[in-house]
């Protein structure tokens, strides 16, 4: 028994090492991370995006809308970015559209808008696991407790989730961030 256990504690170690050990894709980043069980203010850049929506709520509706745009970015051979941005009560889905595709003559086309959004300034908290609704209440309970005792800002939008892997990560090594718009608290 003593031998079973050695064995399966060293399978799951191997195993678990030669998952983080695989090399990451090198997609472009729209911004950086926030650090896991962190909280920051950021400003985010100004950004061409690829945007799809649904009715109901985004956990219910992401196949379909990652879908529309996965075949909108292999048709126009859009390069995958990171990190994907959704909507959560009013379901929709945001891809970045990357330095290198930006000359491209990219079009709305069936369920799918290129949009431009300015330049924001969120809070941010960062975490790890599944991407799920759970998951997300968590993190965003978080953000509102900080605007609570942080004065100096109000929020000017609602929370959405910012996905950085695929489906293929496993749940407990998937990295997301749950973004909340803000602005100064004496104004717009």
């Amino acid at each position: 028994m003593l031998k079973e256990n050695k064995r399966l504690i060293f399978l799951l170690v191997f195993g678990v090492s030669a998952i983080m050990a695989l090399p990451a894709h090198s997609y472009e980043k729209a911004f950086e991370k926030t650090p896991v069980d962190e909280i920051q203010v950021k400003t985010l850049p100004t950004s061409t995006y690829l945007v799809t929506r649904g009715e109901g709520s985004y956990f219910e509706k992401a196949d379909p809308l990652f879908m529309r745009l996965f075949q909108y970015i292999k048709k126009h051979d859009v390069a995958m970015t990171v990190p994907v941005e959704a909507e959560i009560d009013e379901a929709s889905m945001r891809f970045h559209v990357g330095v290198s595709d930006l000359p491209k003559e990219l079009g709305n086309e069936g369920e799918v808008r290129v949009e431009t959004m300015p330049e924001r300034t969120v809070i941010s908290i960062g975490a790890r696991g599944s991407y799920n609704e759970k998951n997300f209440s968590r993190a965003e309970a978080e953000l509102l407790a900080w605007l609570k005792e942080n004065a100096r800002y109000r929020a000017s939008g609602p929370a959405y989730a910012v996905y950085w892997n695929g489906p293929y990560v496993p749940g407990f090594l998937k990295r997301f961030e749950v973004h909340i718009p803000v602005a100064p608290a004496g104004g717009g």
